[in-house]
């Protein structure tokens, strides 16, 4: 196959540069894509007060339950196009491209008819305080609307990564994170929306990012090109589709279950104050995420290739990386992070900021666990084994509720810092253990080439 359109071939060359050099952009990536996050919350904060702020913070569990199997499903389903990459097989790689369309768009529209319909059902689960529910519901209502532009986002830069390109689709979300901003002043301030006035520029933004990505493939990588014959849905590539993609939407939905059973344990300030601090961590943790992704892509290839040797050096690799980056930021978090809660907080409560900065740094001192969680389960899907990962995140749901359940009735709010760390270290121990076997496995299936 010619790989003239494609601007990194990660088969081949130093696991270490490559890697890094794949993160890098991803990094920039997800900084922008939690852009699009913390402005909502620093505009709604800043500009429609505390209750406002409560509102959309209270939807933060739920919003990841839902999207977040829409995005990992989006990343599931690009696995085998980075994998026919690697194996040099351009009519397979698009077949698989089609057949990738064909389920996103049916899964987007019963997703979204479905969480439409339960919006309020849901806020009620989760024990949404009366005097912000309406507005929850307004937000949430209308991010959920926005799932096929999410999903058609994350599909189509998707294809654009598993072809070895991770900077394109950093260039197009820069743009959307600066016009989310824009559109977020424009729908609250002018326009008068409210919350969901946040809630619509973001769907927007998303959605017009797809569009530059399609324009992008277009032009540019005319082997996603997709022939008539390859855009009929085929039983067989659908079923690996789904084996694939599933499961990685599983896993962050099952993940993000144990974070609403811990959301629904504290009461409306401590809420409020772990949202807070959510918002902060996971910008901090946009790197650990880079690696995930870039691992997934990079296994995906490698193993196309046939090439073991260089997945275990990948993830040694990624390994080092993580370390370094946790230490980094530990560091800058331990002194500073204090402060930064004042960033999403009008009238900075001082009681707030404390609570948001006591899970804040309870989760840094554990960055380097939540980064072997990325590394090694994105890796392990990379190389096809997602059911695996899935069960790494049943392993953090345990983990995550039985804060919930036990852990916060026992010992109040400072419980909650815990939660995360506890999640990432049981699945950890689960990973390290499937990384072992499916390696293992590998080595007696698959005949290397190096």
């Amino acid at each position: 196959m010619s790989k003239k359109t494609v601007t990194q071939d990660l088969a081949v060359g130093s696991p270490m540069k490559l890697i890094l050099g794949f993160a890098v952009p991803l990094v920039f990536g997800l900084l922008f894509q939690q852009f699009y996050n913390m402005a909502d919350t620093m505009i709604v904060g800043q500009t429609l007060g505390q209750d406002a702020l409560a509102a959309v913070g209270a939807t933060g569990s739920v919003n990841f339950l839902i999207m977040g199997f829409c995005i990992g499903l989006s990343t599931g389903l690009v696995i085998p196009v980075a994998q026919q990459f690697g194996a040099g097989d351009e009519q397979a790689l698009r077949q698989y491209a089609a057949n990738a369309i064909w389920l996103s768009a049916a899964f987007s529209v019963l997703v979204t008819a479905a969480v439409a319909l339960l919006c309020r059902p849901i806020l009620q689960l989760m024990r949404t305080p009366e005097n912000i529910f309406e507005d929850s519901y307004r937000y949430i209502f209308a991010i959920f609307l926005g799932i096929p532009a999410t999903v058609f986002y994350n599909l189509l830069a998707g294809f654009i990564r598993s072809l070895g390109d991770s900077k394109t689709p950093v260039l197009i979300l820069s743009g959307a994170a600066t016009l989310n901003v824009g559109l977020d002043l424009l729908f609250i301030l002018w326009f008068g929306w409210g919350v969901a006035g946040a809630a619509w520029a973001t769907v927007l933004s998303q959605l017009l990012s797809g569009v530059a990505c399609l324009l992008f493939i277009a032009k540019k990588m005319p082997v996603l090109h997709l022939r008539r014959q390859e855009f009929r849905p085929d039983r067989q590539a659908m079923k690996l589709l789904c084996a694939m993609g599933l499961p990685m939407g599983l896993q962050y939905s099952i993940t993000a279950i144990g974070s609403v059973i811990l959301q629904s344990s504290v009461n409306a300030l401590g809420s409020m104050a772990v949202a807070t601090a959510m918002k902060i961590s996971q910008f901090f943790a946009c790197p650990f995420e880079a690696l995930g992704s870039t691992m997934a892509t990079y296994s995906g290839q490698n193993i196309g290739a046939r090439k073991l040797d260089r997945i275990h050096r990948g993830l040694r690799s990624a390994v080092l990386l993580g370390a370094i980056y946790s230490a980094a930021a530990l560091a800058v978090i331990w002194p500073f992070g204090r402060y930064l809660p004042q960033l999403f907080i009008s009238d900075a409560d001082p009681r707030l900021c404390a609570m948001a900065f006591e899970v804040l740094l309870f989760n840094a001192c554990f960055y380097f666990p939540l980064s072997l969680v990325n590394t090694i389960r994105f890796s392990v899907q990379g190389l096809g084994f997602s059911k695996l990962a899935l069960l790494a995140g049943v392993c953090e749901m345990a983990a995550r509720g039985a804060a919930g359940f036990v852990l916060v009735p026992a010992f109040g709010f400072s419980a909650v810092g815990f939660a995360s760390p506890l999640a990432w270290l049981a699945a950890d121990a689960f990973l390290i253990y499937a990384n072992r076997r499916v390696m293992r496995q590998l080595r007696q299936t698959v005949a290397p080439t190096d």
